[in-house]
């Protein structure tokens, strides 16, 4: 086998022009078969967007009451970030007391509650336990998709399917 070698005034495709016509003559004279051409690279495909889903909505248990006594059960939350996991870790409220982490968590992923567009950790504070731990649930369900569900085997019937650990509802597991 004889190497080649390209020289900077000699493009590449030339010299693969000149490889493919001495081995296909190479070929002529032996009687061998000419390979199978090489596939067409493939045409450019227009990709589909993906999408992220990145808001989710939400239906409180209880609902939130605010100053004026309207309640407010409908809502929506985003997915975290980094930076909103982060956050929390150098507020003092929460070096003072590790609990407040969810409130202050929560108040950085809920984009609306009902009318209000601004939640914050007073908001949060106010909220009924009831739906705070739901909401802890519904966060830690859209932050960790796909990684709570877990192959099974149906010790009755041996049949194979999956489980979302995470539950579907307040209190499921």
């Amino acid at each position: 086998m004889r190497r080649r070698t390209v020289s900077p005034g000699s493009g590449l495709e030339e010299v693969l022009d000149n490889l493919a016509a001495t081995s296909s003559a190479g070929r002529e004279e032996t009687g061998a078969p000419a390979p199978a051409p090489a596939p067409a690279p493939a045409a450019p495909r227009s990709r589909e967007r993906e999408t992220l889903q990145t808001e989710f909505t939400f239906e409180l248990p209880r609902g939130y009451v605010d100053d004026d006594g309207q309640l407010h059960r409908s809502g929506t939350m985003r997915l975290a970030t980094a930076r909103d996991e982060l956050r929390p870790q150098i507020d003092l409220r929460v070096k003072e007391n590790p609990a407040y982490l969810s409130v202050v968590l929560l108040s950085q992923v809920i984009t609306r509650l009902g009318t209000v567009t601004d939640v914050h950790a007073g908001v949060v504070e106010r909220m009924y336990a009831t739906d705070v731990a739901f909401l802890q649930d519904f966060y830690r369900r859209i932050n960790s998709e796909g990684h709570t569900h877990a192959a099974v085997t149906c010790p009755l019937c041996h049949g194979s399917f999956e489980v979302d650990l995470s539950g579907g509802r307040l209190g499921e597991s």
